[in-house]
C-alpha cells in the first residue's frame, strides 16, 4: 500500500474507529478533538497527532474544518528500507505543532499536490520528507525528557483484570504505546518482561488469599488468573519452593503459635 495523503473535513459528530495503518493528521483549517487510547488533545491550525496502528481513536471536527491526513501501512515504502527508522515515529501517540520550516514545507506540499499529476509514488517522497522531519523534532524531545511508564495505572489495570485474560497488548494499550516500544520500555523501567510482571503479581495476590482467607485453592487459582489448580501449585514451588496447600499450612502454625503466645500474655 503507498501512501495516501488526502484532505477532508472531519464529521462534527463524535466518531470512533481503529485501522491497520498509522495515520498523520494535521489541521489546515478550523479545529477538530482526537483522543487516542485516552491521550486526548485538539487540533488547530498547522498542529497535529499521530495515531498509530491498531490504536482506537476518538475525533470530531468543530464547526467549518479542513484537515491534512496521510494515511501509512506499515509496510509503506515512506517506512521500510532506507526510511525504516521513521516508524519510530509511531511507537505512541502524540500531538505537536509545526515550526515555521515545517510549515513552509506545508505549503509546498499542499501546492505540490494540487499541481502533480496522481502517482503513488510521488505521495510516498512526500511524505517520507514530511516524516523525516516530525521524526527529527519529536525524537529530540522524546530524549530531552524521557518520559516513565505510569506504573499505577498499569497495576491498577492488572489488578482489576488479574481473574481474566488479558494480552501485553492490552497494557501497551493502557500505557498509549505500541506493543513493541512498551515492552523495551517496560523491560528497561522494571527489569521483568510483562508477563515475568503479571505472574509476580498474580503470585503475590495468591498467596494474599492463602494467608487471609479458607477459599478452596481452585478458586484462588480462578480468581488469581491461574488455568487450574495445578497451574498454581507449579508457580508456587517455582517462586516459594512449596506447594500451596503447604504455604497455607505454615502460615496457620505462625497463626497458631502468635494466638497462644497472646493468651499467654493475657494470663500472666
Amino acid at each position: 500500500m503507498s501512501s495516501v495523503i488526502r484532505q477532508i473535513p472531519l464529521d462534527t459528530a463524535t466518531r470512533h474507529h481503529a485501522h491497520d495503518y498509522h495515520q498523520v493528521v494535521i489541521g489546515l483549517h478550523g479545529r477538530a478533538e482526537f483522543e487516542i487510547e485516552g491521550l486526548g488533545g485538539v487540533i488547530s491550525a498547522l498542529s497535529g497527532c499521530i495515531v498509530p496502528a491498531n490504536h482506537v481513536h476518538y475525533y470530531a471536527g468543530t464547526g467549518d474544518n479542513r484537515q491534512l491526513i496521510l494515511d501509512l501501512s506499515t509496510r509503506s515504502a515512506a517506512l521500510t528500507g532506507p526510511q525504516q527508522d521513521l516508524a519510530r515515529l509511531f511507537d505512541a501517540p502524540r500531538f505537536f505543532t509545526l515550526d515555521d520550516p515545517l510549515k513552509r514545507y506545508m505549503g509546498f506540499l499542499l501546492e505540490e499536490l494540487n499541481y502533480s499529476t496522481p502517482d503513488p509514488q510521488q505521495g510516498d517522497r512526500l511524505a517520507a520528507t514530511l516524516l523525516g522531519c516530525l521524526h527529527a523534532r519529536l525524537a529530540c524531545k522524546a530524549k530531552a525528557s524521557p518520559s516513565r511508564l505510569d506504573m499505577v495505572r498499569l497495576d491498577r489495570f492488572i489488578e482489576a483484570h488479574l481473574a481474566s485474560r488479558f494480552s501485553v497488548a492490552d497494557l501497551a494499550r493502557v500505557a498509549c504505546l505500541s506493543e513493541a516500544h512498551f515492552r523495551h520500555c517496560f523491560r528497561q523501567q522494571t527489569g521483568l518482561t510483562p508477563w515475568q510482571y503479571v505472574r509476580r503479581r498474580r503470585l503475590e495476590a495468591a498467596r494474599r488469599l492463602l494467608d487471609d482467607s479458607r477459599l478452596p485453592l481452585a478458586e484462588i487459582a480462578a480468581l488469581t488468573g491461574f488455568s487450574n489448580q495445578s497451574a498454581l501449585s507449579h508457580a508456587c514451588r517455582q517462586a516459594y519452593g512449596q506447594p500451596p496447600s503447604r504455604l497455607r499450612r505454615r502460615f496457620a502454625s505462625s497463626s497458631r503459635r502468635n494466638d497462644d503466645a497472646l493468651r499467654c500474655t493475657s494470663l500472666t
